[in-house]
């Protein structure tokens, strides 16, 4: 196949791709909405003195699957837009953030020693998950903060 031909083709591609992207970032949002639900759900099991049902094999599971989901969709949008679209730093915003969340999650359900340690985390997660809706939504690093300015 000659490089000209290869070029065309990854544009048709591109252009079957873009034709998708409404039903992706419905299933993004909704995988968004799922997962923040089932941490929601977890981290009060946790603070009610159930920690065995909130790291229960099917909660978590769950959880991973849900997730899972939202990775694949959130790549797969990647991967289909124009990359000027994240100029502003939304984007990298919002991924540092996940880590912080994932990091909060992870002691607000596990890892802290004490209760208040998990209280403390599990609201800051829930805090850092609402920045993120907030960047995703503004397509802009300061999030909620858009709309007072």
């Amino acid at each position: 196949m000659r490089q000209g031909n290869t070029a065309a083709l990854f544009l048709d591609n591109d252009r079957v791709m873009i034709e998708f992207y409404p039903q992706i970032k419905w299933v993004h949002i909704a995988a968004v909405v799922l997962s923040g639900g089932v941490f929601l759900l977890r981290g009060l099991l946790v603070l009610a003195g159930r920690q065995n049902l909130a790291l229960a094999t099917p909660l978590r599971l769950l959880s991973y699957s849900i997730d899972t989901v939202l990775l694949t969709a959130a790549l797969m949008l990647l991967s289909i837009l124009p990359g000027a679209m994240f100029a502003n730093g939304w984007l990298s915003a919002k991924l540092l953030l996940l880590v912080l969340y994932i990091g909060l999650g992870m002691f607000a359900l596990k890892r802290g020693r004490s209760a208040r340690v998990r209280l403390v985390c599990y609201l800051a997660a829930l805090c850092t998950y609402l920045t993120m809706a907030g960047i995703a939504l503004a397509h802009h690093p300061l999030g909620w903060l858009m709309w007072l300015r």
